[in-house]
């Protein structure tokens, strides 16, 4: 990989920005795209372009689990919709019973029925 650190830098937050809602107004915290990019000393144009180079080689999408915000877990339904006998459920809706066998198999960050 080559280029400009701060391209990266730029195309880095981006892409997290992204994957997180960091540019929606209604979101907190939030940003404007060119801000970030001028914060960086990048255009926008640069910006964009990394951060798609960088969402489509780590496969990322918005909501992402793999790359959510830690004050987003709780709200983030891709993290808690996991299929149980063929149905998809949110697994906050279960008996803390199957909460615990998702937790136990890595597919939940903890166990809901415990906070």
């Amino acid at each position: 990989m080559r280029g400009k650190p701060e391209i990266w830098a730029c195309g880095i937050l981006y892409a997290l920005g992204t994957v997180n809602f960091l540019f929606d107004k209604t979101q907190s915290p939030h940003l404007r795209v060119d801000e970030l990019c001028a914060a960086c000393g990048v255009s926008k144009s640069t910006g964009e372009n990394k951060a798609k180079l960088i969402r489509d080689l780590l496969k990322m999408y918005p909501l992402d689990p793999n790359w959510c915000l830690p004050c987003h877990v709780d709200n983030n339904p891709m993290i808690w919709m996991l299929q149980v006998d063929g149905m998809i459920v949110d697994i906050r809706q279960m008996s803390r019973e199957f909460q615990v066998i998702a937790y136990e198999k890595g597919l939940i960050p903890y166990i809901p029925a415990d906070r």
